[in-house]
């Protein structure tokens, strides 16, 4: 038995075509499903083409109402309405193979505690030769970035099965865009991941529902599923990147004030300030996104004051560098790094335990 979640939005022209296909595979090798479509209020035939589907197949509609339109809130709504143990998840665009359901299903009744995939990336299986180099790219880039989560060469597939009672608390799931299979995979309880090889193709009806905006998603559910995954250090990690960003911002501003004629050390005093306020900004909205926030204006002042006493630490250490060492004496540069490495220890410490700590009000 075999409950298989189908997220929609405006795919009412795929619908007839995915049923009679699963159909087609399913019934004749005698497995009782349920194919249900998880539809987002699409503006099309959707209902109409459903309450069709339902004379013939064993189809059902949902409808999710008060909540934001999302694909993988959709296939967590659907997980949570399945009347079957075995769930299968695919695309309603057609670009999932029906055929190899049989063979995913297999695989999972010999590995009940299992995540089994279809794979585009493993021996027999493939995908579409019509992709671009840039679609091409992005998803080899999107893959390379999921592999720290997780053990498999496909963890972009969203053709995937897996046993209901091996996912663990479904209200746990915090999915963002898109790739729901990787936060099942990264959140769930299963021994391994099993893939099963599959022939990709891309849809021939309807528009990709891939855009820029889905992109940042994924990025920011990635985020989000390496701090589940890693916790403390993946924080620091974060926090390394933005400071990163905001040493840009430090040394832009240091050289530019030189450029119009202060000392260096006057340059090295100011251009701490809008670093510290990019950094801020940065943290609260990326590294620390997930936890409580306080009143903007409160916080920020919090955190300056934090990286003050870090910035009397970074500070103090160029001065003593650049005046005592000959090596930095010549290249202030080294000093300038030294500085902030030091200082970021310490602000990260206090970013941490007080400016986006969980435990203040």
């Amino acid at each position: 038995m075999l409950s298989i979640v189908v997220p929609t939005y405006k795919e009412a022209g795929n619908l007839p075509g995915l049923a009679e296909s699963i159909h087609r595979c399913l019934d004749p090798a005698g497995i009782e499903y349920e194919l249900l479509f998880v539809d987002d209020n699409s503006p099309d035939d959707t209902v109409d083409v459903c309450a069709t589907l339902a004379r013939d197949y064993p189809v059902r509609l949902l409808q999710p109402q008060g909540r934001e339109r999302d694909l993988s809130l959709s296939v967590v709504d659907g997980i949570k309405s399945a009347k079957y143990g075995n769930i299968l998840v695919m695309d309603a665009d057609l670009s999932h193979p029906p055929e190899a359901i049989a063979d995913m299903l297999g695989e999972l009744e010999s590995n009940p505690d299992a995540f089994v995939m279809g794979s585009r990336y493993v021996n027999g299986g493939s995908f579409d030769r019509d992709w671009s180099l840039w679609r091409f790219i992005n998803s080899h880039v999107a893959t390379l970035l999921a592999r720290p989560l997780v053990r498999c060469s496909d963890p972009m597939s969203g053709f995937f099965m897996f046993r209901r009672e091996f996912l663990g608390d479904v209200a746990a799931l915090r999915p963002m865009g898109y790739k729901i299979g990787l936060e099942i995979m990264v959140r769930g309880n299963f021994s391994r991941v099993l893939e099963v090889p599959i022939a990709f193709k891309d849809r021939e009806i309807g528009l990709s529902k891939m855009n820029l905006d889905q992109q940042v998603k994924y990025l920011r559910h990635l985020r989000r599923l390496y701090l589940y995954r890693f916790g403390g250090f993946a924080e620091f990690v974060h926090f390394g990147l933005v400071g990163a960003s905001g040493f840009i911002v430090d040394i832009t501003f240091f050289y530019l004030l030189q450029f119009f004629g202060l000392d260096h050390y006057v340059a090295r005093a100011i251009s701490f300030w809008p670093a510290a306020s990019w950094n801020w900004a940065m943290n609260r909205r990326g590294t620390f996104g997930d936890r409580r926030r306080r009143p903007r204006a409160r916080q920020w002042v919090e955190f300056i004051a934090a990286s003050a006493i870090g910035f009397v630490i970074n500070y103090g250490l160029y001065y003593s560098l650049t005046t005592y060492v000959q090596l930095f004496e010549r290249y202030h540069i080294l000093a300038f790094i030294s500085g902030i490495a030091v200082g970021s220890l310490f602000n990260f410490a206090a970013s941490t335990l007080f400016v986006y700590s969980e435990k203040r009000r």
